[in-house]
């Protein structure tokens, strides 16, 4: 009996949030889709966390995903940045806890890791492995879609590996995780 398994990778922005899905059928990988929420023209902030949640929600209720896979923001230079991408990675992830679905977070440069070799790969060598791996015909325009593609694909290589990034299975797990968050 075949073993069926859909992962959705989202790579979490306020300016442009990239998502993809992929279908693991007894342990081979297929493309679903890839794309990306433009939020370049709202201005207001909580409006762009409003459609990050909204489309998460959409893309759980369309592809029914077993397993969500996002990556983790990054620490930068720019403490606003941070906190921006961190409120966009939270309702993504609680756009899937709402809906019971597993998250795990990947670091980009696990991410990059899993997908090339090489924690320090650019975006171009992370779409065109990508593109080898899954057979695409073309690559997106924008590269931020198969960076969300690249956190599903991380999270199959990394399946059965006892060193994931951080899982949370719903709200009770994350709390549970993330005492000092609450409060």
């Amino acid at each position: 009996m075949a073993t069926e398994k859909i992962i959705l990778g989202i790579d979490p922005g306020t300016t442009v949030m990239g998502f993809g899905i992929i279908k693991v059928v007894n342990k081979q990988m297929h493309f679903v889709q890839m794309n990306e929420l433009m939020l370049k023209k709202y201005d207001d902030p909580y409006i762009k966390l409003k459609l990050i949640f909204e489309r998460t929600l959409e893309l759980i209720d369309t592809y029914h995903p077993d397993e969500i896979a996002i990556e983790a923001p990054f620490y930068g230079k720019n403490v606003q940045s941070m906190l921006k991408l961190g409120r966009a990675q939270g309702v993504a992830m609680a756009a899937g806890l709402s809906r019971q679905v597993p998250i795990t977070e990947y670091m980009p440069k696990k991410i990059k890791m899993a997908i090339t070799g090489n924690g320090n790969a650019s975006k171009e060598q992370v779409a065109k492995m990508l593109q080898s791996v899954l057979k695409l015909k073309t690559l997106p325009k924008n590269l931020d879609s198969t960076d969300g593609l690249a956190a599903a694909v991380c999270h199959f290589y990394n399946e059965g590996k006892v060193e994931l990034g951080k899982s949370y299975t719903g709200w009770e797990a994350f709390i549970k995780q993330n005492p000092d968050k609450l409060g």
